[in-house]
């Protein structure tokens, strides 16, 4: 029996992926390898699905991260369905489904009976929501990245409050953003509770398609289609732009956009952070990040605290790591993993990882042999710039060697610690009081 999807549905696989390999030319084969042993059964009705259903693709293990692979290769931004041209749209089993936004395509992630149930034709219901307009200027600062960029926003959004709304962003610094940049933010709009962080499409994004691959005839489609539906921003001609709030609410736009409520960054106003301990949306600015640290230590226990006891918070937990001495701290890292859909998708920040790999080589610095270390790239387009900007040899040598092409260890998937390093751990400290407690770098 042949079902037919009304919908088009493609099916990434990409959370299945676990690190049990890692530091290994072969780590790849090897990790895949024990993907298939323990799924054999699961891929095998997902390869008769394939077959079952019309109308849709499944995207077989080892070729990336959801959200990256819609971005490069499955976003259509305007559906051609024999003639009859319509914009993309999008829902999907994952939060961060949200990252498609970043391309111009409205998209959001749902619960799987919502999803099942939209693959079969019913409608999908929600309260209309407010429009909340985030305008950008200015120009980024050498040295600040784009994650700096998205947890400086998303406190911004969350102090704001935007749970059940849409986020559009617009302004001059928008032809600042690249559009990795732009699917960044996009991409943690669950950390800052928005339905979706939109990006209408420009020119930023019809240089990304053609980037990826769409053809010349194709993108000529996109632009011609939105521009005769006043969907497409032009900076030179931005009054004929109609943001979401027009659609949703049939008001005219004036000279200035009309949104539910508004809020402005200046991009040079970012600074280089982090986040943490606990939660990704609490950003500690990169200058406050020791004294930020020790302050949890002393905190009573909760999201920025410990409670670890003055007298505890220099002890040294000795062990054996294969023969050579070893040792862990109050805020060791146990697990640096350079993976997430939110970084692995972007090359400016993915080659920084690459440089900072390489001076560290030059400097003589290594990565201590007991920190399980991995890179999980968001698709094989990150491998091929990797090496050929030769800084892949420079990850390898400090212990980043490809693992994989999924979601690894953001979901938990990052694999067991080596039994010497769990034991020093166990045998030193409760879980929530422990020498493995490490900052988020998302």
């Amino acid at each position: 029996m042949n079902i037919y999807c009304d919908v088009p549905v493609d099916l990434v696989i990409d959370h299945s992926v676990q690190v049990d390999v890692t530091r290994s030319e072969n780590a790849v084969q090897a990790n895949m390898e024990l993907e298939f042993q323990r799924n054999k059964e699961r891929f095998s009705f997902l390869k008769w699905g394939s077959t079952a259903f019309h109308n849709m693709l499944v995207v077989p293990p080892g070729s990336g991260i959801v959200h990256q692979v819609n971005l490069e290769y499955l976003g259509r931004v305007v559906f051609n369905t024999n003639g009859m041209l319509y914009p993309d749209s999008v829902v999907g089993t994952d939060s961060h489904t949200t990252m498609i936004d970043g391309l111009g395509v409205a998209g959001w992630g749902v619960g799987g009976i919502e999803a099942e149930a939209a693959m079969l034709g019913q409608p999908m219901s929600m309260v209309l929501p407010g429009v909340v307009g985030f305008k950008l200027s200015g120009k980024l600062r050498n040295g600040v990245t784009a994650t700096d960029l998205v947890l400086t926003v998303t406190q911004i959004l969350r102090k704001h409050g935007v749970v059940g709304k849409f986020v559009e962003f617009y302004g001059d610094g928008m032809s600042e953003l690249s559009l990795a940049d732009r699917a960044t933010i996009a991409n943690m709009s669950p950390e800052y509770g928005a339905t979706m962080g939109f990006f209408p499409v420009d020119h930023v994004t019809l240089q990304y398609l053609k980037l990826t691959g769409r053809s010349d005839e194709t993108v000529a489609m996109i632009e011609s289609y939105l521009r005769a539906n006043k969907m497409f921003v032009d900076y030179n001609e931005a009054k004929t732009f109609l943001p979401f709030s027009f659609y949703l609410s049939f008001t005219l736009p004036q000279q200035e956009r009309v949104y539910s409520s508004y809020l402005e960054l200046n991009l040079a106003e970012v600074e280089p952070c982090i986040s943490g301990p606990k939660r990704p949306h609490d950003r500690v600015p990169l200058r406050e990040m020791k004294s930020d640290w020790n302050s949890c230590l002393n905190n009573k226990a909760g999201f920025k605290g410990f409670a670890v006891p003055k007298e505890a918070q220099d002890k040294v937990a000795k062990f054996s790591f294969h023969g050579q001495p070893a040792e862990l701290r109050h805020g060791s890292v146990v697990i640096a993993a350079i993976t997430s859909c939110t970084n692995t998708s972007n090359p400016s920040v993915m080659l920084g990882a690459g440089l900072v790999a390489k001076k560290a080589c030059e400097l003589g610095l290594q990565v201590k042999p007991w920190i399980k270390t991995s890179l999980a790239p968001g698709s094989g387009v990150v491998t091929k710039y990797l090496l050929q900007s030769g800084l892949q040899e420079y990850l390898n040598k400090q212990g980043f060697h490809i693992v994989g092409y999924g979601c690894t260890t953001c979901i938990g998937n990052s694999g067991e610690l080596d039994e010497s390093v769990a034991s020093a751990i166990s045998e030193n400290g409760t879980i929530e009081n422990s020498n493995c407690k490490r900052f988020w770098l998302i």
